[in-house]
């Protein structure tokens, strides 16, 4: 969706919708015998998003549903450390 967001002009916002613990690394290339991904020895903590679409020149619209979501998400105070 990006690459025709990019041609069109129509607005995207990717934003977090929460967080997920995982215990091992992940990837969407297909998985290497010859190297596999890491195990994590306690699991993490990582940021999940998603990406909303707009109307084209619907930014105002596209940002004001992002707030909202993240507000109900409950996500908005949230931090990575160091941050």
């Amino acid at each position: 969706m990006l690459v025709i967001t990019n041609f069109t002009g129509h607005p995207s916002l990717t934003l977090r919708a929460g967080f997920v613990e995982v215990s091992e690394a992940r990837s969407d290339w297909a998985p290497d015998p010859k190297h596999p991904l890491p195990k994590f020895s306690s699991p993490r903590r990582v940021p999940h998003g998603v990406t909303l679409i707009g109307r084209l020149f619907g930014e105002g619209t596209l940002a004001a549903a992002g707030m909202a979501l993240e507000k109900a998400f409950n996500v908005t105070g949230e931090r990575a450390p160091g941050f």
